[in-house]
């Protein structure tokens, strides 16, 4: 990773899941929060770096889903002159997250405080909504807002053109240290598979050397990377459709799916990774945003 970008480990459940990175400019500034339960975490990889909340001037969120912004409110509540940038579309989420919660609650139900702890809304004035092709300054570099729907129609992945640096989100799926197998992030309500594949048709012709994953680390391979994942999209698709229209239910699609990825993954990257892969993107959240994609579009590609 370029100097000056480090990585820390928020420690969702297991380590090497979910990741803030910091960009350590004048002023410093993070991209990621992670959710409020990963607080603690975020506050020591601060001070591993000799910084603390305080010192932060801006955050900056690939999309509001928790895992990724759960915690940008506690963050505001700390620091008094935070500035937060976001996808216009996602910034109203930010201020009254009353709606993103209870579509997250339909979900996780009552694991909804262990995951993600509290989310505090966000005060309007500290928010900066971004467009498509908007370059912003972020701890010490110019950021270029790039539209990304296909996980989600909010998503934006920010490019570093100067070091040919793009933090990714989800846009670029969950791709763990030293396992080459990437697994699509499909929660519902809002997979796009159409405007996924254009999402990487774009992210391909960046002049990027390097991807920075929120699951999780740095990878020098974006190609491989976005093929990888333009692959398991298309398989995952066909492998769900064929059980929904043999009439199966969630739990059975569930264990297909797991019965396609899991076995791989263990062999070729061994069993933790495959935990890790679960904690980061589960089995039938990613099977229940499918069957929301097939009962808006009715037929498949």
């Amino acid at each position: 990773m370029e100097e000056r970008t480090v990585l820390i480990d928020l420690g969702f459940g297991h380590p090497e899941v979910l990741g803030s990175y910091l960009l350590e400019g004048d002023p410093p500034a993070l991209v990621e929060t992670g959710p409020t339960s990963c607080l603690a975490n975020l506050e020591e990889g601060l001070r591993a770096c000799g910084l603390a909340l305080e010192d932060l001037a801006a955050v900056a969120v690939t999309h509001i889903h928790l895992d990724h912004a759960g915690a940008v409110g506690a963050l505001c509540r700390r620091n008094p002159r935070l500035r937060v940038f976001v996808h216009r579309v996602g910034a109203p989420h930010l201020v009254d997250p009353s709606r993103l919660l209870r579509s997250a609650a339909r979900i996780y139900g009552d694991r909804m405080d262990t995951l993600w702890g509290e989310v505090v809304p966000v005060p309007a004035d500290r928010i900066v909504p971004l467009s498509d092709g908007d370059v912003f300054e972020c701890g010490g570099r110019s950021l270029t807002a790039v539209d990304t729907p296909g996980h989600a129609n909010h998503h934006h992945v920010y490019v570093d053109r100067k070091t040919g640096t793009a933090f990714t989100g989800d846009a670029a799926g969950v791709a763990l240290p030293g396992c080459p197998v990437v697994r699509p992030p499909t929660p519902p309500p809002e997979l796009d598979l159409e405007a996924w594949e254009q999402t990487l048709d774009r992210l391909e012709a960046l002049p990027v050397r390097r991807l920075c994953l929120t699951h999780f680390g740095v990878r020098d391979d974006p190609t491989a990377v976005l093929q990888e994942l333009r692959r398991r999209l298309r398989e995952v698709e066909r492998l769900l459709w064929e059980g929904w229209t043999a009439g199966e239910d969630v739990d059975r699609l569930t264990e297909r799916l797991r019965g396609y990825l899991q076995p791989e993954v263990e062999s070729r990257c061994g069993p933790e990774a495959a935990q890790r892969q679960e904690v980061a993107a589960n089995h039938r959240m990613n099977v229940l945003g499918y069957l929301r994609y097939f009962e808006k579009k009715q037929v498949p590609r």
